[in-house]
């Protein structure tokens, strides 16, 4: 059964930091503290991947994430190698930790169980295609799947080529809603920008944004700074 998660408001934004070197990454998350909700720390990124020192550094939540090359990241390790980094992370309070969907069940599983124990880290378990948006129903299949996987909040990021996959990924946040599920929910590319922030205003629990436009950790993904200027003239627009 899914864990329940409390006390998690919707709205929150997650500033992605993807440096090779880890005393840049620190840096880099310290210049960005007073506009993220959350900083998303990308293991595959860095050289030399660690936890504690960004545990020590950086006090707001931090999302750590090990993306492997399969799932459109760098990291090339072992699945053990990769998931052990993660299981660090959860047994040393991370706000969040991340975890593929496709990944074994067994790894999902031993990070839910780590996270029940700990209660401090929700772990969200994510999916992405970065060449399309697929149909509703298997969309909505996805979300099952992540609902029954043990996870606190799941994620689903597609390609957009078009409006039309923009709205059926939307969409997702109804049935998010109907199920009492927090749910991550928009598209990448450049038909998918409006989403990353429309997400926010219709119920998604986060958005992603870079430290700047040169950082993209995605295809579409905004700059921090433009992603608030945005959600500020929105909900000053009379």
């Amino acid at each position: 059964m899914p864990q329940q998660i409390d006390n998690f408001p919707a709205g929150k934004i997650c500033v992605s930091i993807a440096r090779q070197n880890l005393d840049d990454a620190i840096q880099a998350a310290l210049s960005v503290k007073s506009f993220a909700d959350v900083i998303e720390i990308r293991l595959d990124s860095l050289t030399a991947p660690a936890i504690t020192p960004f545990m020590q550094e950086i006090a707001p939540p931090l999302l750590f994430t090990n993306r492997p090359v399969w799932e459109g990241g760098q990291c090339n390790t072992s699945e053990s190698e990769r998931h052990e980094l993660l299981l660090q992370a959860v047994n040393g309070g991370a706000a969040y930790v991340d975890i593929e969907l496709n990944s074994d069940q067994t790894s999902i599983d031993r990070l839910c169980d780590a996270a029940s124990r700990n209660n401090q880290t929700k772990i969200i378990v994510s999916w992405h295609n970065f060449t399309e948006t697929p149909a509703k129903n298997e969309l909505e299949k996805i979300f099952v799947r992540q609902k029954n996987s043990g996870a606190h909040i799941g994620k689903i990021v597609t390609m957009a080529h078009r409006f039309t996959d923009v709205l059926r990924v939307l969409q997702l946040q109804e049935l998010a809603a109907r199920e009492s599920f927090p749910l991550i929910a928009f598209c990448m590319g450049r038909a998918g920008m409006i989403s990353r922030v429309a997400t926010l205003e219709l119920g998604g629990f986060m958005t992603y944004a870079s430290l700047n436009k040169k950082e993209a950790t995605a295809p579409g993904q905004l700059a921090v700074t433009d992603l608030i200027n945005c959600l500020k003239n929105l909900r000053h627009a009379d």
